[in-house]
């Protein structure tokens, strides 16, 4: 299969220059074909990442007959908007996460896509790093015995924050749908269940109607309880631990691997006193645009389903129901 899927870039943002687009360059089945910026700084752009075309309108680049698929990054306030326009221009479309503000937007850019026969997945880039799937396997061979509570903690200290689009509130901005979209996500991928119930608690900042952090817990299908912790104000921290009544399992580098050379680092500890750890190293970014691209070029299912995107989209209206009201809500 010697075809490649030509992806446009539709946003000049630092994770498209500085991640996306080297990352789709490590791959054998996808090249980037064109970049646009509605700030006129598509051409820069291009010249600086050698990328053959630049437009200054994202129309233009989805009326590109040369392009298969976008890659959206754009603030999460655009993202249906961009993602229906894309679907019914045929292109194929990768976006950031979060997919949407709700689960109704969601719902709608399935439909869209499904309509025009294209592809639509979330980036969610961290479940393609191998790590995750050796977490199930340990899992899955009773480690730790029964599984009875997991914790998923993504933080960091943001600067500039006059500027940033993450404390916009118009844009979709604050630290739930920034970081605390991969927590809610990693508790349902890692356990592979669903919360029915679930209760937040956030501080928001005082001029703006952003949340800073935000704190919460989600009582899964099975029971399980899962808890947790995403903000703006706090040291760097990316990582889930998963307790069992034999043991548990540290995920350190849960979500961000990649800015350690894409090594993963896995510790189990058990009941006896035993510790031990693996490393599983895999370039997830690069292995999701591939998995992207493979789905698109042999009709492939995706591994993220719009069910699960669907799902997501639903946990998080659930997640911002209880911050607004303080009140448990059941999914």
């Amino acid at each position: 299969m010697g075809r490649k899927v030509r992806f446009g870039i539709m946003s000049t943002a630092a994770i498209a220059k500085y991640v996306m687009i080297p990352a789709i360059r490590r791959t054998d089945h996808a090249e980037v074909v064109a970049i646009v910026s509605e700030s006129r700084k598509a051409s820069e752009a291009a010249r600086e990442l050698g990328i053959p075309k630049a437009y200054d309108h994202y129309g233009q680049l989805l009326d590109d007959p040369d392009i298969d698929a976008v890659y959206i990054p754009l603030p999460n306030s655009l993202h249906a908007e961009w993602t229906i326009k894309a679907a019914k221009k045929k292109k194929h479309v990768l976006c950031e996460k979060p997919a949407a503000l709700c689960e109704e937007d969601v719902r709608r850019m399935i439909e869209a896509c499904e309509e025009n026969g294209v592809l639509f997945m979330e980036a969610f880039m961290y479940q393609f790093h191998p790590q995750h799937e050796r977490v199930k396997q340990l899992l899955a061979a009773g480690e730790i015995g029964d599984i009875k509570y997991m914790r998923t903690h993504f933080s960091f200290y943001l600067q500039d924050r006059a500027t940033n689009i993450r404390m916009n509130p118009e844009l979709g901005g604050g630290s739930l749908f920034d970081v605390g979209c991969y927590c809610v996500h990693s508790a349902r991928h890692i356990l592979d269940v669903e919360p029915i119930e679930l209760f937040v608690q956030s501080h928001f900042d005082p001029h703006r109607s952003v949340d800073l952090t935000t704190n919460g817990w989600m009582r899964m299908e099975n029971g399980i309880l899962a808890q947790f912790t995403c903000s703006f104000d706090m040291f760097p921290q990316n990582k889930y631990e998963v307790v069992g009544t034999k043991g548990k399992i540290v995920v350190s580098r849960a979500y961000r691997p990649d800015v350690d050379g894409g090594e993963g680092r896995i510790t189990i500890v058990t009941a006896d006193g035993s510790e031990r750890e693996e490393t599983v190293s895999g370039d997830q970014y690069a292995l999701q645009i591939e998995h992207f691209s493979r789905a698109v070029l042999e009709g492939t299912p995706l591994l993220y389903s719009p069910e699960r995107m669907i799902q997501q989209a639903r946990a998080l209206d659930a997640c911002r129901t209880s911050m607004k009201t303080g009140n448990i809500v059941r999914l």
